[in-house]
C-alpha cells in the first residue's frame, strides 16, 4: 500500500540515565546518561511507523541543510522522501530521563520558520497514493498554498487523515478526518474547559468543529478515555473507547492513530471501524513503551495490559507481511485455559501448515459466558503469554465475542485450523472462511488430554 506523509520533521533524542544524586552546584539532580537515542520525529515519525508495518511510504517534507537534517534523514531509511529547503534550521527536541521518568525537554531551532515552498517534486509525489496523511508540526509544510491546492483536488478522491497542530494551518476542506487531540480542539475552537463529562466536551468540540473545518469527520481523541467522533450528517457524536493500558510514556500516540487510520480508511473499512481500530491500536502501542519501545518491539506484540475490543493491529501487519512475501497465514481459535500438551501439540501441527500461526484467543468475558462464571482459571493476559511463549505461535488476538468471526473477518486467514474432535462442515465459521478463498482444516485430537480434565485433577488436589 503506497502512502504518502506530509508534514513537519524534527528530530527527537531522548537521553536516557539513573540520577542517584544531586548537583553540588545546585538543587537538581545528576543524570548519568546511560543511552542516546534519535530518531525522526514529526511526520518523519509516521513515516517511520508505516515503513515498520511494511508500507510503501513517501514522506512530502522539508529538510535544512544542518547536521540535525542528516541525522533525520539517516533516521529515515526505508523511507522514500522528496524533500524541498526548509531555509531554517532543524528543530531539535532533546528529553532528558532517568529510569524512565522524564525530568526535563530541551527544545533547539524552534522558532517559527516562513512558509517553505513547494517543489514540483513535492507536489507530483502526491499523485498514486492510496491515502495521505498531513502531520502538521506547525512549521508550515501544511501552510504551503500550492500543496495546499493538491490536497484540495484530493479530497474525496482519495483517503486524507489530518493531524493539525496548534500553531499550524487549518484543514483543507473535504478531508476524511481530522484527528486533534482534546487540548487541539479546545484551541481551534477557541474554549476553554467545558461542563459535563470529557466524552461531553469531546462531542461539542468535535461537532462545533466539524462545521468549521468542513471535513467529513472529526475524531476528538482524549488519553485514556478514548475519542469521540462526529461526522457529517450524523447526527450524535460517537464516543469510542479505549482498553485501560499502562501508559510510561505518551509521545507518538497521536500519530500512531492518524497512521492506523489512513491504512484502514485505504483499506475500504468505514470511518467509525477505521477509528475503533486506530484507537485500539494506538493504545497498544503505548502498552509496548510507545516511541521508547519502537526499536525493541519484536515483530509482533499483544497488549496484556488488557483485552482488545478488536483484532491487535500487529497481528494484522504480520498477516500482511506473510501475505505480501507469498506466504500462508494460518490461524486457530480457543479459550486455552490452562496450556496442556495437547494444545501444544494442535498448535504445533497447525504451525506446520504454512508460514505463521495467529491465535484467536476468547476474553475472560467471553470464557465465562461459554464455560461459566468459574471459568476462566487463567486470565486473557496470562493465556496470551502462556501462548506466545511457545516457539509455534507467532501473534495473539483477543476477541471479545462468543465466537470469533469478527476476529477472522478483520485477518482472512489462509487456513483456519481446528481440533479433530470437531467437524468442519459444522463450523459457523467455514463459509465465511471460504468466502475469501480460505480453507478450514483440523489437526489431530489427543484424547485424554483436556483443560477439564486437569482443572478436575487439580482441584482434587486442592
Amino acid at each position: 500500500m503506497n502512502i504518502v506523509v506530509v508534514g513537519d520533521v524534527l528530530l527527537d533524542v531522548d537521553l536516557d540515565g539513573q540520577a542517584t544524586r544531586l548537583s553540588p552546584d545546585a538543587p537538581v539532580p545528576v543524570v548519568d546518561v546511560s543511552s542516546a537515542r534519535r530518531r525522526a520525529g514529526g511526520a518523519g515519525l509516521v513515516a517511520r511507523m508505516l515503513a515498520g508495518d511494511g508500507h510503501s511510504v513517501v514522506l512530502v517534507t522539508v529538510l535544512g541543510t544542518d547536521d540535525a537534517a542528516t541525522q533525520i534523514e539517516e533516521e529515515l531509511a526505508g523511507v522514500t522522501v522528496v524533500a524541498g529547503a526548509s531555509g531554517a534550521p532543524t528543530p531539535v527536541k532533546t528529553r532528558v530521563r532517568a529510569r524512565g521518568q522524564a525530568l526535563v525537554r530541551f527544545d533547539e531551532g524552534c522558532a517559527r520558520p516562513p512558509v517553505p515552498q513547494a517543489t514540483a517534486a513535492m507536489l507530483q509525489a502526491l499523485d498514486g497514493a492510496a491515502a495521505i496523511i498531513v502531520a502538521d508540526y506547525g512549521r508550515g509544510v501544511a501552510a504551503n498554498p500550492d500543496l495546499r491546492a493538491a490536497l484540495s483536488r484530493l479530497a474525496g478522491r482519495v483517503p486524507i487523515v489530518w493531524d493539525p497542530h496548534p500553531a499550524g494551518a487549518p484543514p483543507v476542506a473535504g478531508v476524511d478526518v481530522v484527528t486533534p487531540n482534546l487540548a487541539e480542539a479546545r484551541a481551534a475552537a477557541g474554549t476553554g474547559p467545558m461542563a459535563g463529562t470529557v466524552n461531553d466536551a469531546a462531542g461539542v468540540l468535535a461537532a462545533r468543529l466539524l462545521g468549521r473545518w468542513q471535513s467529513k469527520a472529526v475524531l476528538v481523541t482524549h488519553g485514556e478515555h478514548g475519542a469521540v467522533l462526529a461526522q457529517d450528517q450524523v447526527r450524535t457524536p460517537l464516543p469510542i473507547p479505549a482498553p485501560q493500558t499502562t501508559v510510561a510514556d505518551p509521545c507518538g500516540a497521536g500519530d500512531r492513530l492518524a497512521a492506523s487510520l489512513a491504512v484502514h480508511l485505504a483499506a475500504g473499512r468505514d470511518v467509525e471501524d477505521s477509528a475503533a481500530l486506530a484507537v485500539q491500536e494506538a493504545a497498544a502501542f503505548l502498552a509496548c513503551g510507545g516511541v521508547a519501545g519502537l526499536a525493541l518491539l519484536p515483530d509482533v506484540y499483544v497488549p496484556l495490559s488488557s483485552a482488545a475490543d478488536g483484532p491487535d493491529p500487529d497481528a494484522l501487519a504480520l498477516a500482511r507481511r506473510v501475505r505480501r512475501s507469498g506466504g500462508t497465514v494460518v490461524a486457530t481459535g480457543g479459550c486455552f485455559d490452562l496450556l496442556h500438551a495437547g494444545h501444544a501439540r494442535s498448535l504445533a501441527a497447525a504451525r506446520r501448515m504454512g508460514d505463521c500461526l495467529i491465535v484467536c484467543l476468547n476474553s475472560d468475558a467471553s470464557v465465562r459466558r461459554i464455560k461459566g462464571a468459574h471459568r476462566p482459571i487463567i486470565t486473557e493476559q496470562d493465556r496470551a503469554e502462556l501462548l506466545l511463549a511457545l516457539g509455534c505461535v507467532d501473534a495473539v488476538l483477543v476477541f471479545e465475542e462468543d465466537t470469533p468471526e469478527a476476529c477472522l473477518d478483520a485477518l482472512r486467514p489462509d487456513i483456519w485450523v481446528k481440533g479433530g474432535d470437531y467437524d468442519v462442515r459444522d463450523l459457523p465459521e467455514t463459509a465465511l472462511v471460504e468466502s475469501w478463498g480460505g480453507r478450514c482444516l483440523t489437526v489431530p485430537h489427543h484424547a485424554a488430554r483436556s483443560t477439564t480434565h486437569l482443572a478436575d485433577a487439580l482441584a482434587r488436589v486442592g
